[in-house]
């Protein structure tokens, strides 16, 4: 995601650019192409809303800069409610066609292995960095890398669910056509169903870490067995929150639902939401046959477990997402500590904007913290503590406080304030 915007970023500024990339020639444990822009986690871009939301409004600025990457995701989204859900395959089709017809985009296939001490480079491998380059940035920056595991939800085949027994409905009934409203499969469960349910989770057979591995998850993306570790009603309040819907089977309040996304156009597949793992895949099929719904459920893909690998930023990178220490070379995306497609995408944005401004002989500040952008880069470029740094969704809370002049806001108003203040801000940084 960074490396794609990032390159698209810095052609469309004029500047020529050699795009690396390593697949298919060597391959990781989570892609299976060679295309870019391949979405491996999910297929959400989460909520689209740009007034209420933090993660929308970084949509809303990447589309005003004409990001590649909000581009490609609009023109083959697919009914998500008011989240921004896509066709995944056709999306990276699209990023990868919309690179390769660029005539200042070129390209090497080759695994990269060593930092590279001359040239411009930037470097956005994301969670998934080769070894090799890992240990070679490990090298140089005498820092120990940072580490946490990412884990893969399963996706089932949409004609294998028992729809007697689910239904469809968005969450509140959100999406303003019928199609988004029913975005999303719901299989319910009564408490004697949940409770057998985190039994055959807790006792499932599980993948054992190597030595000198830790499990140090981020919080946005734990495995179900992690949270149900965490308390037998945790994911109750979670992902299996039984809020918001209603069973048109039984007048029966459910005790806990299992969503299930859409997760491309045919509305063939369908991903479990919130469920990554790192269950072995013999447990993975026992247990999640026991959801309502799922007996008789093929599964198209199960779920799985990875390292992702991010360095210090604070402590490393300056403001312009420069190394401190070899300034020739820049960071962007989930390397950098920013979590989510979309926060690795815009990081990717504001590096290939920097390095073709310090190029072409000018010099291009970061976005103000007012902005989405602008807060991503403030936090992991300086605003993190570096002793205690994780990964970072974008979230309202690392902009600059609102002003509460003028009387207290409800969370509804106060949002629109920080939206209509970072989109003024934006443009005027754009301008």
């Amino acid at each position: 995601m960074a490396g794609s915007e990032a390159a698209w970023q810095a052609a469309e500024a004029g500047v020529p650019v050699v795009l690396h990339e390593m697949r298919p020639t060597v391959g990781t444990f989570a892609h299976r192409t060679g295309q870019f822009a391949e979405m491996v986690c999910s297929n959400s871009f989460r909520s689209d809303d740009d007034e209420g939301n933090a993660v929308g409004l970084l949509h809303w600025e990447m589309r005003a800069a004409k990001g590649l990457i909000m581009e490609m995701a609009t023109a083959h989204r697919l009914p998500a409610g008011g989240a921004l859900a896509v066709d995944r395959d056709p999306f990276a089709e699209g990023v990868t066609a919309r690179l390769k017809s660029h005539p200042l985009i070129s390209f090497s296939y080759e695994e990269v292995t060593e930092l590279p001490s001359t040239g411009n480079w930037i470097i956005a491998t994301g969670p998934l960095t080769s070894g090799k380059l890992a240990e070679s940035i490990r090298a140089h920056t005498g820092a120990e890398s940072l580490a946490f595991f990412d884990a893969i939800a399963p996706i089932v085949y949409a004609e294998s669910v028992d729809m007697s027994v689910a239904w469809m409905q968005s969450r509140y009934d959100k999406g303003e056509t019928v199609e988004e409203q029913t975005a999303y499969m719901n299989c319910p469960m009564d408490k004697a169903q949940y409770e057998a349910f985190i039994d055959a989770l807790l006792a499932a057979d599980k993948t054992v870490f190597h030595e000198g591995e830790t499990a140090g998850y981020f919080d946005g993306c734990l495995p179900i067995e992690v949270m149900a570790e965490r308390g037998r009603e945790t994911l109750r309040f979670g992902p299996m929150k039984p809020v918001g819907l209603t069973n048109p089977h039984s007048p029966v309040k459910p005790y806990a639902v299992v969503q299930l996304r859409r997760d491309n156009k045919l509305g063939t597949l369908y991903n479990i939401v919130g469920f990554q793992t790192k269950m072995k895949y013999g447990a993975q099929t026992e247990v999640f046959k026991r959801i309502p719904g799922l007996e008789k459920a093929s599964f198209a893909r199960l779920g799985g477990i990875h390292r992702n690998t991010f360095i210090n930023s604070p402590t490393l990178l300056d403001d312009r997402m420069r190394l401190k220490s070899r300034p020739n070379i820049r960071f962007a995306g989930q390397i950098t500590g920013v979590e989510g497609y979309v926060e690795s995408a815009a990081m990717g944005l504001l590096a290939g904007r920097m390095a073709a401004a310090e190029l072409t002989g000018s010099d291009l500040p970061p976005p103000p913290p007012e902005t989405a952008m602008g807060a991503l880069i403030t936090h992991i470029t300086g605003g993190a503590e570096a002793k205690t740094f994780q990964p970072m969704n974008v979230n309202f809370g690392l902009f600059p406080p609102i002003d509460a002049r003028g009387g207290r806001k409800g969370r509804k108003d106060r949002y629109k304030a920080y939206t209509d203040r970072a989109k003024e801000a934006f443009l005027g940084w754009l301008g």
